[in-house]
């Protein structure tokens, strides 16, 4: 009854513990792990601000202090507008395109971006409408923008003309949109997309005409507006980065905490020559990509109750009367493709985050995918993959389940000392040991050869939940999406059973709590998979089975039989 009551207190502790860990997460401003609140949808007056005139980062820019077209006084981040500085144009339109790949949304107020939708991936919550990542609603808030500032030009607020085709016809390769905005400043503004077929990426190139009669020195700045909620449907079990990132030459990639920013805490690095800025979640982002060695200042800014801005601004240098100078970027919004992203610019990949264990994780990705290409089916590529690594820790394995079945072989000579000095723990112990010593036997021995491969496999299980392709992916019957949780709880009840079957091949503990836990801990982690993606949940149950069988052929050869042994919760 006791080990009963102990068993009890040790579950209480450790939910205890969860709920402690999620309120130091909020307390510390990160997001809660285990049971987030609701997700804080933008207030309605920033909703309806967003709708009228999408906000950008920072803070206006007073247009009192810009006296002449041609000064510039200390521009940067802080001139990047937030609320409308022209009125709003009756002929505002929304201006819908598509490709083979995407239907996107502009609006003719700046020739921002405001609607993004994936015709090749479906929502996570209704398969038959197409993903949507970029949008403008009163339940979502993400936003591609650009515009000049150092004076009072075109920005993302300013009325534009739109002109070019609205679809991508069978047998062209381009589709060219081009929004001009009226004389602003002295300066006009003409801001070109160029979207490819099969692309997720868009050259955007920024024509600045001089009409004016003094030189100019605008600047450009283009940035991504989010709010800070969590993508709809995701589990709180994946643990995955939702956020702005930042990535140069000299400190790589750099994850920012919408908290962070809330705080004035956002550490990274401002000013660069290389790289891009970002906005990242579960399978997609968005990324503004400028030319290389190209002087920028990265920026990460609160624009308003739950939203954020991250975005680079880049100088024009001076524009002489009747001079045009342009500027072409680059705009990626779609999944993460990790061949696709690799080719579009130098660390652009690591949009798709594995965290520390990215150098095990990419070359596991790399051998999947082979095996996909020649299985061309991505559950049974998951399924060779983990056979492969068995093949290759294989060693490592026979030496664990060898140490593990010596244990066993003497596990009833320490159960019947351990009975016998029950009264007198020191002896115990020096029994204990010289039984060790005599039979040739490291208790440690069966744990350090799985601790050595336990790193492969996290960075196997991030990579199976970090890649985009496992989405719709199928494998067999009633497994349709690998990304998505088992609908019928066939492959989570699989593994808890593969779990329970292999707890009860190993060695019992010697202490009696230690064997408790030994099956509590395993049923508990177990829970745990019912939410999990099926690909991952295949992946663990693959790695059991194999698991079971080398064990098995290794203490039948040793001459230890086969021995289940069941718990004792009493």
């Amino acid at each position: 009854m006791n080990d009963i009551r102990r068993t009890f207190l040790w579950v209480i502790f450790g939910f205890s513990m969860v709920l402690l860990w999620d309120q130091w997460q909020l307390y510390n401003g990160h997001k809660a792990t285990f049971f987030p609140p609701p997700a804080a949808a933008p207030t309605a007056a920033s909703t309806e601000k967003q709708t009228a005139a999408p906000t950008s980062g920072v803070k206006d820019l007073p247009v009192a202090s810009v006296t002449t077209a041609g000064a510039n006084p200390a521009a940067g981040p802080s001139q990047v507008p937030v609320s409308a500085t022209a009125a709003v144009s009756s002929a505002r339109e929304r201006i819908d395109v598509s490709t083979d790949v995407l239907k996107l949304s502009f609006d003719s107020e700046g020739g921002s971006l405001v609607r993004s939708e994936f015709l090749k991936f479906g929502d996570t919550l209704d398969q038959q409408k197409p993903f949507v990542l970029l949008d403008e609603s009163k339940a979502r808030v993400y936003l591609a923008q650009t515009g000049l500032i150092g004076g009072p030009f075109a920005s993302h607020k300013t009325p534009m003309q739109f002109t070019g085709e609205r679809e991508l016809k069978a047998g062209q390769k381009e589709l060219n949109l081009t929004f001009e905005s009226a004389e602003t400043g002295g300066l006009k503004l003409i801001k070109t997309y160029t979207l490819t077929r099969g692309s997720y990426a868009m050259k955007v190139s920024h024509k600045v005409v001089n009409t004016g009669t003094a030189p100019a020195t605008p600047q450009l700045y283009v940035q991504l507006v989010r709010d800070g909620n969590k993508p709809e449907g995701e589990s709180a079990f994946y643990m995955t980065f939702t956020g702005p990132a930042v990535y140069t030459d000299a400190k790589k990639f750099q994850k920012i905490e919408f908290s962070d920013i809330e705080k004035s805490k956002a550490d990274f690095e401002k000013t660069t020559q290389q790289g891009y800025v970002a906005m990242v979640q579960h399978y997609f982002a968005s990324a503004w990509l400028l030319p290389e060695n190209t002087s920028r200042e990265n920026f990460a800014r609160k624009v308003d109750t739950n939203l954020y801005a991250v975005g680079m601004i880049t100088p024009f240098n001076e524009v002489a009367p009747g001079q045009t100078k342009t500027l072409d970027v680059t705009l990626f919004v779609g999944p993460q493709e990790e061949k696709t992203l690799e080719a579009l610019a130098p660390g652009l990949e690591l949009v798709k985050d594995y965290g520390w264990l990215t150098v095990l994780a990419k070359p596991l990705y790399w051998l999947l995918d082979r095996l996909f290409s020649f299985l061309q089916n991505w559950g049974w590529a998951i399924v060779a993959l983990v056979f492969l690594l068995k093949l290759a820790f294989y060693w490592l394995n026979a030496k664990a389940y060898s140490s593990m079945a010596k244990m066993k072989a003497i596990n009833p000579r320490i159960m019947e000392m351990r009975e016998r000095l029950k009264d007198n723990p020191q002896q115990m112990q020096q029994e204990m040991m010289r039984i060790y010593r005599e039979e040739k036997v490291n208790p440690m021995g069966g744990c350090f050869p799985i601790m050595v491969q336990i790193p492969v496999f996290i960075a196997l299980y991030w990579v199976l939940l970090s890649s985009v392709e496992m989405r719709n992916a199928p494998w067999i019957g009633w497994i349709q999406d690998l990304s998505a949780p088992d609908p019928y709880f066939i492959l989570p009840v699989v593994m808890t059973l593969s779990t329970m079957l292999q707890t009860a091949l190993n060695p019992a503990p010697p202490d009696p709590m230690q064997a408790k836990l030994m099956w509590i801990m395993p049923l508990v982690f177990s829970v745990m998979f019912f939410f999990f993606p099926a690909g991952l949940v295949l992946y663990w149950i693959t790695n059991n089975i194999l698991s079971i069988a080398q064990q098995w052929v290794i203490n039948t050869r040793m001459g230890v039989p086969p021995q289940f042994n069941l718990p004792k919760f009493r």
